[in-house]
């Protein structure tokens, strides 16, 4: 039995975690630049004038080339190495912050999203598969959760800085108006990840490339000399002859078809069916829509905002959960406990709306502000609608599309009848419920079941899935909402979680407490 140096381990565990959280800094700026549009698209669906296509569009649009990412950073990244694309990544952020704070029409906004959406998908890819390389695996689980952990901090200070920056717009100081917080508002919420970005550029020279990768490319004493770092020179010597193991069962050069082969057929049903439910049930609905979604229930833009907060915090509290639990009660655990909660509460969500009334009284019509032409509104006075859709269809035509759509908020806090704090109750459950799996867990699961040799190819094409799915939902989900309306939304998504809790259940095995290289002799027959 060989005798560990506790000094020496303890070192090796800093430097790890040091490593992988610059890595995962890539997830930071991949939830502040996927979420930070949540508090734009109020204000460029005015200033631009967009239809309901074209506001899902300056939202998707960023998910659509993250796809296109997804496809071919994993190839790259085989190719030329792992730290290399990051840092294009960083590049590509920043890039990305600062043309779409100047973007002048919804175009020159739509190319920006896009050039971030490549940064997004080589960051979602890359840096979990880097952590997962470099990690031990008694610390893999948490380590690979720091990507996701990241993305929820991204997500977090988007909604702060977006509430923070709306705040900042209606404040009569000098400064706020000399930077013009309040006629620029959407344009600071979007240059702002430029500041990360230039971090994140210059952090990753500190980090060292993958070991993994590495010795792929035959150079096995850097490889031996990065592994030594973060496990020891003894249990380094024990994993390069695993990994080598490994890497020689089949020299056959990686590819796409070597992904339908017979022996990849469970874990390739796995990885999609996961990847296809981490969207599906909606959750890029909530994070890119909260203040949207929040307005529906009657509340106002200043209290959606604030309430989009919440929605961040909870993301939060419930990473850090996850990641502290991942490595002791497994995977599969966690991710039947959270898709249960997510079936739930979209349920929960779907009744809320279903059960809502919308009435326009004379006192809550005095209510509105000076510009709605209140006497067009008199013809539907003390009329009850039964539900959002009819409502706004009656509001339209008595004030006009464009009046509508300006006052929606202020016109459905006049009118509606509803719960707010259970529709409140019931996002925070949703979120906390995915949080808790789906978020960092599938990108754990990703990290651990594909071979060493296919690894990149495998995640790029389930991480395509994946972002694929996330750019329909977000593409369609205005429309959703104005075709189909909150409850049937909400109900679709509900059926979805329901069909995916059933899949996990009978198809998902565990995988925690195991190496990469013996998770592959289990799963790939």
């Amino acid at each position: 039995m060989q005798n560990i140096d506790p000094n020496q381990q303890t070192n090796s565990v800093k430097y790890t975690i040091k490593t992988a959280l610059i890595v995962a800094l890539g997830g930071f700026l991949m939830g502040f630049d996927a979420s930070v549009i949540s508090g734009v698209v109020g204000f460029i669906e005015l200033e631009f004038n967009l239809s309901k296509i074209e506001l899902g569009w300056s939202v998707a649009s960023l998910a659509l080339t993250a796809s296109l990412a997804m496809m071919v950073s994993g190839p790259i990244s085989d190719k030329f190495g792992r730290k290399p694309v990051l840092k294009l990544a960083a590049i590509l952020f920043l890039l990305s912050a600062i043309a779409s704070a100047l973007a002048s029409n919804f175009i020159t906004l739509v190319v920006a999203r896009m050039l971030g959406g490549l940064g997004v998908g080589a960051a979602l890819i890359i840096a979990p598969m880097y952590i997962a390389e470099i990690a031990p695996s008694r610390l893999r689980g948490r380590l690979v959760s720091f990507n996701q952990l990241n993305i929820v901090l991204g997500i977090s200070v988007a909604f702060f800085t977006n509430y923070l920056i709306l705040k900042l717009g209606q404040s009569d100081s000098f400064w706020t108006e000399t930077l013009k917080f309040d006629l620029h508002n959407w344009r600071w919420m979007l240059g702002l990840e430029a500041l990360p970005a230039l971090l994140y550029f210059f952090s990753l020279a500190l980090v060292p490339e993958s070991p993994r990768w590495l010795i792929m490319q035959s150079r096995e004493n850097e490889a031996l000399e990065t592994m030594a770092r973060t496990s020891g020179p003894e249990q380094a010597a024990l994993d390069m002859e695993r990994i080598k193991s490994s890497l020689n069962v089949k020299t056959e050069k990686a590819s796409f078809r070597q992904l339908l082969n017979p022996s990849m057929r469970l874990v390739m049903v796995i990885g999609l069916s996961v990847a296809i439910l981490q969207q599906i049930t909606g959750i890029n609905s909530v994070f890119f829509y909260a203040p949207m979604i929040f307005e529906q229930s009657g509340i106002g833009t200043d209290a959606s905002f604030m309430q989009a907060i919440l929605v961040g915090l909870t993301n939060l509290v419930f990473t850090l959960l996850a990641i502290s639990l991942i490595d002791k009660l497994g995977r599969k655990p966690l991710l039947g406990f959270g898709v249960a909660g997510i079936a739930l509460c979209m349920f929960v969500l779907a009744y809320s709306f279903h059960s809502a009334t919308y009435t326009l009284s004379e006192s809550s019509i005095a209510s509105l502000p000076e510009e709605v032409d209140r006497n067009a509104l008199i013809e539907i006075q003390n009329i009850t609608f039964k539900d959002d859709l009819s409502f706004r269809s009656a509001v339209t035509d008595q004030i006009g599309t464009d009046a509508a759509l300006e006052f929606e908020s202020d016109l459905i806090k006049a009118s509606v009848d509803m719960n707010p704090s259970l529709i409140l109750l019931a996002i925070l459950g949703f979120v906390a419920s995915f949080a808790i799996s789906l978020g960092p867990v599938m990108w754990v699961l990703f990290s651990e079941i594909f071979p060493n040799r296919i690894r990149g190819i495998a995640i790029s094409f389930v991480g395509l899935v994946n972002s694929a799915v996330s750019f329909l939902v977000q593409l369609i989900f205005p429309w959703e909402l104005a075709t189909l309306g909150n409850a049937v939304t909400f109900l679709l998504y509900g059926i979805f979680a329901l069909i995916g809790l059933i899949i996990i259940i009978r198809l998902l095995p565990e995988t925690k407490g195991r190496s990469l290289e013996e998770l592959e002799s289990i799963l790939i027959k």
